[in-house]
């Protein structure tokens, strides 16, 4: 009698231990799915992190950091002047088969009147004061933006330039993006360390 006790004693110890095990794993499981479902609520609709390609935006974005995108200001308010967005390439570029995205600054609102002009933009009649560029960085015409011609932004539509305008495809080539194509705006670099923190707001 005393060995089968033993013996049951020892099958209920290791259907404990099973249960136990079994529960941890599944309450691992549950917190792997948990966490998976806020990142994809967080990416879908409230933000996401993008990768600066290239040097259209140098100085103030450089090749290989990484920066989180704000989805959701868009929904609930206007761009503003000033702010760097991430919008999906328009149609005309060649890698918007791959649907790739562009990171640039908003340069003119809807209905604004924009141009270029011995290299400086001016909206509105009006000199950009561009002070987030460095000294000699000019502004060349495009395609669009034609050398002393005012182009008026349509309704609904947004002018994008990048900050390194003699290294940058943009708005003077291929024109005004419109709003639903604007991913979010940039509002945090976190890598490298060396450039964590918030993107600075420009009042142009």
């Amino acid at each position: 009698m005393i060995g089968g006790k033993l013996k049951i004693m020892k099958i209920e110890k290791r259907k404990d231990a099973g249960f136990a095990l079994g529960s941890f794993i599944l309450e691992f499981v549950q917190s792997i799915v948990l966490a998976l479902s806020v990142f994809v609520i967080l990416y879908l609709f409230v933000t996401q992190p993008n990768e600066v390609k290239g040097s259209s935006m140098l100085p103030n974005f450089v090749d290989g950091e990484f920066l989180l995108t704000d989805k959701v200001s868009y929904r609930l308010g206007d761009p503003k002047r000033g702010d760097v967005v991430v919008f999906k390439a328009p149609p005309s570029e060649p890698c918007s088969e791959n649907e790739c995205e562009y990171i640039k600054r908003i340069i003119g609102l809807p209905g604004d009147k924009v141009m270029v002009k011995e290299a400086h933009v001016y909206v509105n009649g009006k000199m950009l004061p561009e002070n987030f560029l460095p000294e000699g960085f000019g502004t060349q015409p495009g395609a669009y933006s034609l050398e002393g011609v005012e182009k008026i932004v349509p309704e609904g539509y947004y002018l994008c330039f990048g900050d390194n305008r003699t290294h940058s495809r943009d708005g003077r080539e291929f024109g005004p993006v419109e709003k639903g194509a604007i991913v979010g705006k940039a509002f945090f670099k976190y890598w490298p360390p060396a450039v964590w923190g918030l993107v600075p707001k420009l009042g142009l």
